[in-house]
């Protein structure tokens, strides 16, 4: 079933809730200096881009391309988790399943074209069309259609009334604006053909792109968005196989910025270093583990399936997981035990886990673990192949899972074979049913609960793992037009419950937003906002 069949079937039980209108601000930009001359602002980073174009990826590096360059109808002002109008004029609930949208006059793409709402229907309407599974076309779960009516409105149809979600979607990955003359229709644009035909309208425009090895930005003139002129003129991104390298080169001058990833132990020891500052903002990144539900030991495709028994798989590991050493001993307190869906600090954060797996309280327990295998007739130790991804979350998830694969097999119940593959063969194989029980992280597309439960819990969700109940899915659906700010709490928190008894994932470690910048450099705690998207804009040097 799909998620937007699944959002249909249930739309008529959803209550309605208020009306939401949002009207541009044309003080918000003002926080940062206009750039000024030939400054440049060189980033390092050991992420890597998918793709840059939209319907082609859903990862933090390629959104971190993609939130400099295109135009957004909705997006958040430095500082503010809360979403405004950027390139639109103005945006509002016009019915309770239409949500209109008004954009600004005069608007362009870098390339000279029109920026109109031809553009932004065909953006959204490709997303849907394309359906890449590695793509974010699920945001759109509750879009039934987009109309333009005319050059600068745009009406988007929704299957529910009152989401309270979608403005937040229209700021997400899936809602950057793309040029109808140089994106396909109906299949992901290559990287190079984007950059050729410069459909960009965001705050820097790409003027070269290099795979894995270096982005260069210049300040867009013409950029009409919420956040204003860029504070640097040039911003040049190197793209590092080695975090060590990275620290070096950060410590040493030659980048001013080390966004994503140095290795706590890097961090620790640069955090007393005069040459550098260490700027921690405000976080929302969570690791953890996904089952696949038809591939896992006893799982739906298996031979010996056993859906009682696969139950019991997952909740034996989630009572032998020890977050705690993990955190100290891997991460170095950098990142935190997670016992919650939910980030801790979000409302609705529930520690749904505590109590249900481990000892009760956050640490491990052997004893509950062998007893579930038991009861449920699990002969062990288990055979367990579980995989993590070698160069996409830092450093140290060789080390984490390495911790991880001891804690399993320490008391015989498990037989772990543990393997790495890059992002690229990892991507494919995830969504292929290749790997029983793998890693992921997870940076959040918009600061609100829903987005740690839609993405992953309606039926075909990014996790691709096979996980569907009927009564997640309609509180998932619920919470999205709940407009009472407490009811919604409470079904944020139902949903939690129920999704910690089937355990289709098992939340491990939350993090924060930590940079490592040059001394001199300015606009980090703006950018290290509560809007958890990195933008270059802010980032100014002398």
């Amino acid at each position: 079933m799909s998620r937007a069949t699944a959002v249909a079937r249930r739309g008529g039980a959803i209550a309605a809730g208020s009306v939401a209108v949002l009207v541009l601000a044309g003080c918000t930009a003002g926080e940062v200096d206009d750039a000024e001359g030939d400054a440049t602002i060189t980033i390092g980073t050991t992420e890597r881009v998918t793709s840059i174009d939209p319907a082609g990826s859903y990862d933090n590096g390629s959104f971190q391309v993609m939130s400099q360059v295109y135009p957004f109808l909705l997006s958040s002002p430095y500082g503010s988790s809360e979403v405004e109008p950027d390139i639109a004029e103005s945006a509002e609930f016009t019915s309770p399943t239409e949500y209109t949208v008004t954009l600004q006059e005069g608007l362009e793409f870098a390339n000279g074209n029109a920026l109109t709402s031809s553009d932004v229907k065909f953006t959204f309407d490709r997303q849907l069309a394309i359906a890449d599974p590695d793509g974010p076309s699920s945001l759109l779960y509750n879009l039934a259609g987009v109309e333009a009516p005319d050059d600068l409105t745009v009406v988007f149809e929704l299957l529910t009334e009152d989401d309270q979600i979608f403005p937040f979607i229209l700021s997400s990955p899936v809602g950057p604006i793309v040029d109808e003359d140089v994106f396909a229709a109906d299949a992901v644009t290559p990287d190079a053909e984007i950059v050729d035909g410069q459909p960009f309208a965001g705050q820097y425009v790409i003027e070269e792109f290099l795979p894995d090895e270096q982005v260069a930005y210049r300040a867009n003139p013409d950029y009409a968005g919420l956040l204003g002129p860029a504070a640097t003129e040039v911003v040049e991104v190197t793209y590092y196989d080695d975090a060590s390298e990275l620290r070096l080169h950060v410590e040493e001058g030659d980048v001013d910025v080390a966004h994503r990833t140095l290795s706590p132990t890097d961090i620790a020891e640069l955090r007393e270093s005069d040459a550098v500052q260490v700027v921690d903002g405000p976080g929302g990144e969570i690791r953890f583990i996904v089952f696949n539900l038809a591939t896992m030991p006893f799982g739906a495709e298996t031979e010996d399936a056993d859906e009682e028994q696969a139950l019991a798989v997952r909740r034996a590991v989630a009572d032998l997981i020890d977050r705690t050493a993990l955190s100290e001993d891997i991460y170095l307190g950098t990142f935190t035990p997670l016992q919650s869906f939910v980030p801790t600090g979000l409302p609705g954060a529930t520690e749904s886990l505590l109590e249900r797996y481990g000892d009760g309280s956050g640490g491990p327990d052997a004893d509950a673990a062998a007893a579930r295998l038991e009861d449920a007739g699990v002969q062990t130790p288990v055979a367990l192949d579980l995989q993590y991804v070698t160069d996409r979350y830092g450093p140290d998830s060789e080390a984490e899972f390495a911790a991880i694969t001891e804690q399993l097999e320490a008391d015989g119940l498990f037989a772990v074979t543990l393997e790495g593959a890059p992002w690229e063969e990892f991507s494919e194989q995830r969504i292929a049913d290749a790997y029983p029980a793998y890693q992921l992280g997870w940076f959040p597309d918009y600061p609100d609960a829903d987005n740690y439960l839609t993405p992953f819990f309606l039926p075909d969700g990014y996790l691709a793992n096979h996980y569907e109940n009927d009564e997640v899915t309609d509180l998932i659906i619920a919470q999205a037009t709940e407009a009472d700010a407490d009811e919604r709490i409470s079904l944020i928190e139902e949903i939690q419950e129920l999704v910690a008894d089937d355990l289709p994932s098992l939340p491990v470690l939350q993090g924060a937003q930590t940079v490592v910048a040059g001394t001199d450099v300015t606009g980090l705690e703006q950018t290290l906002d509560a809007s958890l998207t990195f933008r270059y804009g802010a980032l100014a040097v002398p």
